[in-house]
């Protein structure tokens, strides 16, 4: 079986992977742990494309140490066992595993006591954050590394290297095709090799044009996983560019997350947005964020993207009060401590003494309404933004009325 270009490009020693410049090179510490010939369980941890398996390989065959490669979704607690018993054989082996965060309970029990007498030496690899994704035990016996994400540059250095090797042999190609592999590619490097590949071998005199690489793919490729981090990443970066009140950013997160067709995560975040970050300062959003997502809802993509773009362009430009749900959260933090007291008597059902504040001058009348023990408790704080000013200004005239009673 011919293997595909972007295997036989992988690095055979650590000085030949690209990007990842903060654990290769003179100093640091991939690159010391191979010159001093001592290996320690590690996780390599980051998006897909960006060199973790071309690390570990480069790693086990720059040491010249045994191995064996294994899939945590795929090969069985049989597998591991095999492992295992070479490892007995050799007094020891290097097992790289990838998708180290899917090992279930079974395999995990089989590991752990190999991995805690050094007979295995683990090199696990995962696009999940280990600190939520794999189990602590495993955890605690590896050294974390996080890959970075490697850039439009890496990608252009690895395509001149790629165009250079024998299966391309009388390629044609300009930069600025190079640089359209390279943008549709998402920073994945794997994937800018097969583009590559595929537009060579797509061609009948070698000759690859920036036509002929839209004809095969228009549409830049991102990091997508609905379950994983890199889906909660954007989520997060959505809002906290919304809170920032930075528009063009705001709606760069949000055309992800539509391009993924993930509408439900986009509308249930922008929800939690409004009464969140954006609260009383407008709280006319809440309403028109509804109204555009029953537009949006209603209409589908592509079209939703209007009413779409319309109210996240209005939610990032919006003043911000957090002050409502700051002020319930210390209201629910007195009463998961105890910090709580009976119900005044005058507001009890049975009362004889409650004043109707209707019955009085702009149906407010003062009396105590918190219990004794918290009588004088404030939790709301307003802010003079927006709409709130004009709450603040009710808020600080019923104090004054309260402080004049007294």
């Amino acid at each position: 079986m011919n293997k595909p270009l972007a295997i036989k490009l992988a690095p055979t020693n650590l000085s030949e992977v690209i990007g990842q410049t903060h654990l290769i090179g003179k100093g640091k510490v991939l690159t010391n742990l191979v010159k001093n010939k001592k290996l320690f369980s590690m996780i390599l941890y980051g998006k897909p494309g960006i060199g973790k398996t071309s690390i570990a390989n480069a790693i086990v065959n720059e040491l010249g140490i045994r191995y064996r490669f294994l899939n945590a979704t795929v090969n069985t607690k049989k597998d591991l066992d095999i492992v295992i018993e070479e490892a007995k054989m050799y007094d020891g082996i290097v097992l790289i595993m990838d998708e180290i965060h899917r090992l279930n309970k079974d395999k995990q029990d089989v590991l752990l006591p190999q991995l805690e007498s050094g007979l295995i030496t683990l090199i696990g690899m995962t696009t999940s954050n280990p600190y939520h994704a794999i189990n602590p035990a495993i955890r605690s016996r590896c050294q974390l590394f996080e890959l970075q994400e490697l850039e439009e540059k890496d990608i252009i250095k690895g395509l001149k290297k790629a165009i250079k090797h024998e299966d391309l042999k009388g390629i044609k190609i300009d930069d600025n095709s190079i640089k359209l592999i390279a943008r549709l590619s998402g920073n994945d490097l794997r994937y800018a090799y097969n583009l590559l590949e595929i537009a060579y071998y797509s061609t009948d005199d070698k000759t690859i044009t920036e036509e002929k690489i839209k004809s095969i793919n228009n549409k830049p490729v991102f990091f997508s996983d609905k379950n994983g981090d890199g889906h909660y990443d954007v989520l997060s970066g959505l809002q906290k560019s919304i809170r920032g009140s930075d528009v063009d950013a705001s709606l760069h997160y949000a055309a992800r997350l539509v391009m993924e067709g993930d509408l439900e995560s986009l509308f249930r975040r922008l929800s939690v947005i409004a009464y969140e970050d954006i609260g009383l300062a407008n709280p006319a959003i809440g309403p028109r964020l509804d109204a555009a997502i029953n537009a949006a809802e209603r209409v589908g993509l592509p079209e939703a993207r209007i009413p779409i773009g319309t109210i996240i362009t209005e939610m990032a430009l919006s003043p911000k009060s957090n002050t409502a749900h700051v002020a319930f959260d210390k209201a629910i933090e007195d009463i998961e401590k105890g910090n709580t007291g009976n119900l005044p008597p005058h507001i009890k059902t049975d009362s004889t003494t409650y004043k109707y504040p209707h019955d009085y001058p702009g149906a407010y009348v003062v009396q105590q309404y918190l219990p004794d023990k918290i009588k004088n408790r404030k939790y709301y704080e307003p802010k003079t933004i927006g709409y709130e000013k004009n709450i603040k200004e009710i808020y600080d005239r019923l104090e004054q009325i309260k402080k004049s009673s007294n």
